[in-house]
């Protein structure tokens, strides 16, 4: 395939993002553990308890339902977007990012469940990135409204996603262990699809069958450093200046990793050097979006221009929200490279792809952006001022005026962001 007009450069980076969301395919995933480490079986007379929370819920629980034996119950909870009807589950749906009644509902509903274990059973917990959101099940103290307002402060505060989820556990009774704590005496074993870069499994869906990633006195922490602290409801900040001395919990728990980033990132590479020169620049592309343009700018300016060459990061990056626009980070950090590149210029066509493996990018339908050296012309012709509503925080706005919004649907899997950088020759 000849990668050289902008148009053979989108056909191509949509190909290859498309491969790296393949790759996380979660039915797939947990099918190839499961047929080399099939599922345990509960004790005589025990059930089997299958709980799956998060994006791509109902695909592990479809596939998980097709290799448990014996006497069992299923729980599904996901987004509205990702709802699939699975026979012999039950299927909830509840809000996100920001969660709602549903999910709060959805949260007593497991909470009881886990509650119902006995030690001859055994809990099967399908776990994917999302579930912070959809299962909030606050503390005694703490409202819906409370964990709402809690949230809304968290997305817009610029801190990652670790940090986010440290100060979720401990204002909520399932995250940061509760599987753990309500399910005992009952083993647990679980499967976790990884949205987080690193794949460490305490953050992921805010870590319900893990340890929690720190102390009461650690979220405290990190809300006061990262300025936030003033910004949540009094009944937040009251449990969290409690002194809660530290819970060991002696459950038998084994939390297996099935899919991440880096596994797509690996895909997206092995797809991108069919079609060019291809080189994975960096595997966790994180912090502020405006940190994370500037380094794509430079590794396309540190580029040959001798051949077509494929620029590939993975990563999951933060917004600092300062205006009231709508966006989410893949656009915002798709505009700010194309806004680098007009005012600096990359040689030659070029592309730039990113992209949420799930198919959302913040409260907008669009999965990301894929902007080229055009971009920034299109809006000016639209009438609007791009910087402005880059100020703004209205990448979305600015998107859609340029046509270059990057609409995939939701995808049923969640593995964070991968970012696909294509530039043509100049030879």
């Amino acid at each position: 395939m000849t990668v050289q007009s902008s148009v053979s450069l989108r056909d191509s980076a949509a190909a290859i993002f498309a491969e790296a969301v393949a790759a996380a395919d979660p039915a797939m995933s947990l099918r190839q553990r499961l047929q080399s480490d099939p599922l345990p079986s509960p004790e005589h007379s025990g059930r089997s308890i299958l709980i799956a929370i998060g994006k791509a819920a109902p695909a592990m629980m479809e596939e998980a339902l097709q290799h448990v034996q014996g006497d069992h119950v299923a729980l599904i909870v996901t987004h509205s977007d990702n709802w699939n009807e699975v026979p012999g589950a039950t299927v909830l749906t509840s809000g996100h990012p920001i969660p709602n009644e549903r999910g709060l509902k959805a949260g007593r509903q497991i909470i009881a469940l886990l509650s119902a274990a006995r030690k001859q059973d055994q809990i099967i917990a399908l776990i994917s990135g999302g579930g912070s959101a959809l299962v909030p099940a606050p503390v005694d103290g703490l409202t819906l409204s409370d964990k709402i307002a809690v949230n809304e402060v968290l997305l817009s505060s610029g801190l990652d996603i670790v940090r986010m989820n440290l100060v979720r556990q401990h204002l909520s009774q399932l995250k940061g262990g509760g599987f753990l704590r309500h399910g005992s005496p009952a083993p647990i074993t679980a499967y976790i699809l990884s949205d987080v870069i690193g794949d460490d499994i305490r953050a992921v869906a805010s870590g319900p069958t893990a340890s929690p990633i720190g102390s009461h006195a650690d979220a405290r922490r990190t809300c006061i450093e990262a300025g936030i602290w003033h910004r949540f409801p009094k009944a937040a900040r009251a449990h969290l200046e409690k002194s809660t001395p530290e819970r060991s919990i002696a459950v038998e728990t084994a939390n297996n990793l099935i899919g991440s980033n880096t596994i797509s990132l690996e895909a997206a590479f092995r797809c991108a050097t069919q079609i060019c020169r291809a080189e994975i620049v960096s595997d966790a592309l994180i912090g502020d979006v405006s940190d994370a343009a500037e380094q794509i700018f430079q590794a396309a300016m540190s580029a040959k221009f001798d051949q077509p060459t494929a620029l590939l990061f993975g990563g999951e990056t933060t917004v600092r929200l300062t205006g009231t626009g709508c966006g989410g980070r893949n656009q915002e950090l798709a505009l700010r490279v194309a806004q680098l590149a007009h005012e600096r210029t990359i040689p030659g066509n070029w592309v730039f792809l990113s992209g949420g493996t799930d198919g959302r990018d913040g409260p907008t339908p669009a999965a990301g952006a894929m902007v080229d050296a055009g971009t920034i012309t299109r809006v000016h012709a639209s009438g609007h001022d791009p910087a402005s509503l880059l100020a703004s925080n209205d990448s979305h706005k600015a998107l859609t005026l340029s046509g270059d919004l990057l609409m995939t649907g939701a995808t049923g899997t969640n593995v964070a962001d991968i970012q696909v950088l294509l530039l043509g020759s100049n030879a």
